[in-house]
C-alpha cells in the first residue's frame, strides 16, 4: 500500500489536475490512496467567506462566487461536456455549503470555521474523482470524515485512533485506486472538524498507519525538504535524508513543509516518507526515516511570522517561582495560545506565542491582574538546528533582537 498526499499547489488548476494523473501513471496506481487538499488558495478564499459571515453578511455572496467561479473554470478547462456529472456534483456541494450558511443558529466561529472550510477539500476531491474515471483511472471517491473521528476541538481536533482505525479497516477496499480528503474528520455527532492548517500530510500518516502502508509521498512544488523557505532565505539547499527524531525537531519549530503531527504516527511502525516534486516525479526528493540526522549536515533555517512576544514581571519585584510559572501557563492553555519559546529569571518571565485564536486581548486582561505586562507584536521568531556563527549572524542582521536563546543544537531568536 502507498499513500500519496498533493497539496494545493500541485492541483490549482487543470494543468496541475492533469499532471497529477500523470504522476499517478509513472508511478503505479495499484494499491494506492491518494489524499488531497483544497485547489490553489481556496482554503484563503473560503476564509475570506467566513470573515464576510461574522463580520460583512452584504459581500458574503459576492466571495461564494469567486470560489464557485474558480472551480467552474477549471471543470470547463477539464470537462468538454458541460452536462458531466462532476459539473452536478460540484454544485450539489455549493448548494449544501449555501444552505449551511443560511440555516446555521451557531455563533460559535470556530465551529461555523470547520463545517465550511472542508468543502474546499470535498470539491478539489470530486473534481479529481471524476477526472480520472473519465481518462480511464477507474477510482473509488472516500469522505474522509466517515473514517477519521475525532474530539470536537474544532480547528485542530484530536484523532479518536481507536475507531478511526476501526473504521478505515472494516471499509477500505484496496482493490482499487482511492481518492480522499486531506484536513478532515468528524466528531461522534458527525459534525465536520478539522486538523489544523496543513493538517492533509496528517490524514496521510493516518491512513499509512491504518493499513500499515509502506511509504508515503507528500507531492509539492520543491525539489524535497529544503533547509530554508525559500520564499524568505537565498540559497536554500536540498536535504537528501532526514532521521524521524530530527524532521519532528524541524516540524516542532514550525517548519512548513512537514505538519508536525505527521511524523509521530510514520515513525510508530517505521514507514519511510518521502517529499517530491509533482514537476519531477521521478527525481529522488528527501527521504525522512530511519536515517542519519541529517544528509548533508548543514543548517536549518526557520521563520515564524506575525507572532507576540509578551513579557511579564512581578508587580512587588518577588520572585517568579513555580506557582506563578503554572498559572501563566494555565492561563497560556485556557485561551489556546501556540508557545513558541519561553525565557524566564528571578523575576520576569517572557512567551513568544501565535495568537491562532484571536484570544490575545482577554490573555492579557487576565495577565495584567498579577503582573507587569509588555507586548511586541508582529514579531518573527527565527529558529535555526545545527547553526553556526555565520548563520546566527545572517538572521540577525539589521534586525532589532528582542530575545535570543540557544542549546547545543538549536538557536532561537525572536527580533522586531
Amino acid at each position: 500500500m502507498q499513500v500519496f498526499k498533493f497539496g494545493g499547489a500541485s492541483i490549482k488548476d487543470a494543468n496541475g489536475v492533469k499532471n497529477l494523473a500523470s504522476v499517478l501513471n509513472k508511478t503505479g496506481q495499484k494499491n494506492t490512496l491518494i489524499v488531497v487538499s483544497a485547489m490553489g488558495k481556496t482554503t484563503n478564499a473560503i476564509e475570506l467567506l467566513i470573515k464576510n459571515y461574522f463580520e460583512n453578511k452584504k459581500e458574503l455572496q459576492s466571495s461564494l462566487q469567486e470560489v464557485k467561479k474558480y472551480h467552474n473554470e477549471i471543470l470547463l478547462d477539464l470537462f468538454e461536456n458541460v452536462n458531466h456529472i462532476a459539473f452536478k456534483k460540484v454544485n450539489t456541494l455549493f448548494d449544501e455549503l449555501n444552505r449551511f450558511l443560511k440555516t446555521n443558529k451557531s455563533p460559535d466561529y470556530n465551529f461555523v470555521y470547520d463545517q465550511v472550510i472542508g468543502f474546499g477539500e470535498l470539491l478539489s476531491t470530486t473534481i479529481i474523482s471524476e477526472y480520472l474515471n473519465a481518462i480511464g483511472i477507474k477510482n473509488n471517491w472516500i469522505d474522509v470524515r466517515n473514517q477519521i473521528k475525532t474530539d470536537n476541538y474544532y480547528r485542530r481536533a484530536n484523532v479518536d485512533w481507536k475507531e478511526t482505525q476501526r473504521l478505515i479497516s472494516s471499509k477500505f477496499n484496496t482493490s482499487i485506486l482511492n481518492i480522499t480528503q486531506g484536513f478532515l474528520g468528524s466528531d461522534k455527532n458527525n459534525f465536520t472538524t478539522t486538523l489544523g492548517r496543513e493538517g492533509s500530510d496528517y490524514t496521510a500518516a493516518i491512513y499509512a498507519y491504518c493499513l500499515n502502508a509502506e511509504l508515503v509521498t507528500i507531492w509539492k512544488d520543491v525539489p524535497g525538504v529544503l533547509n530554508a523557505d525559500p520564499r524568505y532565505f537565498e540559497n536554500a539547499q536540498l536535504l537528501n535524508k532526514i532521521s524521524y527524531r530530527e524532521a519532528i525537531e524541524l516540524a516542532f519549530y514550525g517548519a512548513s513543509v512537514i505538519h508536525p503531527k505527521t511524523l509521530q504516527p510514520l515513525q510508530g511502525k517505521e514507514i519511510p516518507l518521502y517529499v517530491k516534486s509533482f514537476l519531477n516525479p521521478e527525481a529522488p526528493g528527501t527521504q525522512i526515516g530511519k536515517n542519519a540526522t541529517l544528509d548533508p549536515m548543514i543548517p536549518c533555517f526557520i521563520v515564524k511570522k506575525n507572532q507576540v512576544l509578551i513579557s511579564l514581571s512581578s508587580l512587588d519585584f518577588s520572585y517568579i517561582v513555580e506557582e506563578n510559572i503554572g498559572e501563566i501557563f494555565n492561563l497560556l492553555h485556557t485561551y489556546k495560545m501556540k508557545v513558541d519559546v519561553i525565557q524566564n529569571s528571578a523575576i520576569s518571565f517572557s512567551v513568544c506565542v501565535d495568537d491562532i485564536y484571536n484570544n490575545l486581548d482577554k490573555l492579557l486582561h487576565h495577565l495584567k491582574a498579577k503582573f507587569k505586562v509588555t507586548t511586541d507584536k508582529n514579531v518573527s521568531l527565527y529558529t535555526i538546528r545545527h547553526y553556526n556563527q555565520s548563520a546566527i549572524n545572517q538572521i540577525e542582521t539589521d534586525k532589532t533582537v528582542l530575545l535570543k536563546q540557544l542549546t547545543q543544537e538549536t538557536v532561537q531568536v525572536v527580533t522586531k
